[in-house]
């Protein structure tokens, strides 16, 4: 079992140098993101949202769904953190209160 978990890191390793080669270096005018989407954005962005800040206009308008659903998603994880912590007694003693005296038993 540990020889195959071995060759598969091995294999895993050899791919990810593979393809790190044939990626352009990081910020090289020749990538993808330089060449096709960056000059759109920074030509059309003023007429397109009607915004001069060309940031706010992106993420406003053209990401602003997506911009959206991931602020939904990350108040829907915390509540839902916040709701299990707090509404399970797993692991806990159940503390009763004693009516006369006023006192919490544990």
């Amino acid at each position: 079992m540990r020889g195959l978990v071995s060759v598969l890191l091995a294999i895993i390793t050899a791919m990810f140098c593979a393809m790190v080669t044939f990626l352009p270096p990081i910020g090289s005018h020749n990538s993808a993101p330089n060449t096709h989407v960056t000059p759109t954005y920074i030509e059309r962005s003023a007429e397109d949202t009607g915004s001069p800040n060309i940031v706010t206009g992106v993420i406003i308008d053209y990401r602003g769904f997506d911009t959206m659903w991931e602020t939904s998603v990350m108040f829907l994880a915390g509540l839902t953190t916040v709701l299990l912590l707090t509404s399970s007694t797993c692991g806990r003693h159940v503390e009763k209160e004693d009516k006369e005296a006023g006192e919490v038993i544990k």
